[in-house]
């Protein structure tokens, strides 16, 4: 039995150069930032990195600049239940993603036109924890292509086999959160 080469989605929050540098071709780069009103200059960096590094990178909920700056991409959070961005000229292989926490926002998601959605919680146990069983479920509720997200670690990740998922995202299983061993003189 071959084993599946997921793809994998990392959210950031900032650019850091250290922790995206360290991911292979198949992780997409999701920028995400709702504390403050997105800095072009910082996108276009990112971009241009990700770019030189053969990575996917895409901007979440502002699919007009994603389109302006050339994005890869673009991803629409559970919360945006907006239909405006049908009107927009997209490039051929513009991606969108969509999130989701139970049927009725799936539902939106596929009105919006995205091409997969992230379905959660998987592990993670918060206020829209499904659970393994759960997510299967609502999962085969929908003709897109799934994403687990939530709570995933390196010890659980070998159960989303289990699932008709084609990747996995998050943000904690991607940093490299290991501290440096304490040096002294007995070490």
């Amino acid at each position: 039995m071959h084993k599946k080469d997921y793809k994998k989605y990392y959210f950031i929050e900032k650019f850091n150069k250290s922790n995206i540098d360290k991911q292979d071709k198949n992780t997409l780069i999701i920028y995400r930032n709702y504390k403050k009103k997105y800095d072009q200059n910082e996108i276009l960096n990112l971009r241009n990195f990700c770019k030189k590094k053969g990575l996917k990178f895409l901007l979440s909920n502002n699919i007009k600049l994603s389109i302006k700056l050339n994005l890869d991409g673009a991803y629409i959070p559970s919360f945006n239940k907006e239909y405006s961005h049908l009107s927009y000229v997209m490039k051929r292989d513009f991606i969108l993603i969509g999130s989701a926490h139970n049927l009725k926002e799936i539902r939106v998601k596929e009105k919006q036109k995205v091409k997969n959605i992230f379905i959660s919680s998987i592990f993670k146990k918060n206020k829209n924890f499904l659970g393994l069983n759960k997510f299967k479920i609502i999962s085969n509720l929908s003709r897109l292509q799934i994403i687990a997200l939530g709570g995933i670690s390196k010890n659980n990740k070998k159960l989303i086999k289990l699932t008709k998922s084609i990747g996995f995202a998050g943000i904690s299983y991607f940093e490299n959160k290991k501290k440096a061993p304490i040096k002294g003189p007995f070490n």
